[in-house]
């Protein structure tokens, strides 16, 4: 992990006491992840995955937790925050911000199938459906506003094609209109490793959706237009066509597209791209102090937006 915080079952079992999840039995930590700590956490009483937040401040969580309890109440296989014994959601422990939410079955896939596709798009109609009616509202903590702060901070260490490519990009999205789109809560970041699935005979079966701590208010097309950017493509970062009509076809069951959707789709792919070529970068050449970083190399979505300002991939 890019950032551990180090818990003793010792400290562990004293701050589960203010919960009714019984005694301690293991505690775990979770080599995977580079934005929070987490711990697998067994008790008597189950299993659960304990978070403590390394960046976001107790001030902002109850967005996001608030969202996942929402959408686990309406059958979104999410993980559900445990509330403690004053119902409270978010606790603090070993001077962070701390949650206990529950463990889901299951491991993400590397390699897709048209089918694991289908799986996605079918949840991400349900979960969009279902965030209708949460009733908060918080911006995409990594749209468009971000963007126009982050972009300056990283362009001195790119050259000139790329900082010229970025440049481009940023004129063409914030010279788009957006008030058409459909909007509500978005994962805005639901790539392969966010998602599990149960090893079984037949069709693959969606288990859990993780990490909602990206999550935010926003256009829900950008959703579908992140998933296809990382399901559905091949290793150059072309979109495997069979593989984005599976999702598309899952998704439009659930929660057809608008006419304005449409029209805005290609544009929303490349926001897709933009977006998480950014943070590549950012979190490439703007590491915090003293972290160790496990950055994801920027240049797969430099590709990745290259290809999609050339290419067609037509919402059907």
């Amino acid at each position: 992990m890019s950032v551990f915080t180090k818990v003793s079952p010792q400290e562990l079992a004293q701050w589960l006491q203010n919960y009714a999840v019984g005694d301690l039995v293991d505690l775990r930590g979770i080599a995977a992840g580079i934005e929070n700590t987490n711990y697998f956490v067994t008790t008597s009483a189950g299993r659960y995955v304990l978070t403590l937040f390394e960046k976001l401040t107790a001030a902002e969580l109850p967005f996001y937790l608030n969202l996942m309890a929402h959408l686990a109440r309406h059958a979104i296989p999410c993980p559900a925050p445990v509330a403690n014994r004053e119902g409270a959601l978010l606790g603090e422990l070993a001077g962070r911000p701390a949650t206990l939410v529950t463990r889901l079955e299951g491991h993400p896939v590397s390699r897709p199938s048209a089918q694991h596709c289908a799986a996605v798009g079918a949840m991400l109609a349900r979960m969009h459906l279902a965030g209708a009616s949460y009733g908060a509202n918080q911006e995409n903590p990594r749209g468009a506003r971000w963007w126009r702060e982050t972009a300056p901070k990283v362009a001195a260490f790119l050259d000139a094609a790329r900082a010229a490519l970025l440049d481009s990009e940023l004129e063409f999205q914030f010279g788009r209109r957006t008030e058409a789109l459909p909007r509500g809560p978005i994962h805005a970041d639901l790539f392969r490793d966010n998602v599990l699935f149960l090893q079984q005979p037949g069709p693959p079966r969606l288990e859990g959706v993780l990490d909602f701590y990206f999550a935010g208010v926003d256009a829900l097309l950008f959703d579908v237009a992140v998933a296809v950017n990382d399901w559905c493509i091949d290793e150059r970062g072309e979109i495997d066509a069979t593989c984005a009509r599976a999702m598309f076809g899952a998704y439009v069951r659930g929660r057809p597209f608008s006419p304005a959707e449409r029209d805005a789709w290609q544009a929303m792919l490349r926001a897709a791209a933009l977006r998480f070529w950014l943070s590549r970068l950012y979190d490439f050449y703007c590491p915090r102090p003293g972290e160790l970083t496990h950055a994801h190399d920027p240049e797969h979505f430099r590709r990745i937006l290259e290809l999609r300002r050339a290419g067609v991939c037509p919402l059907q």
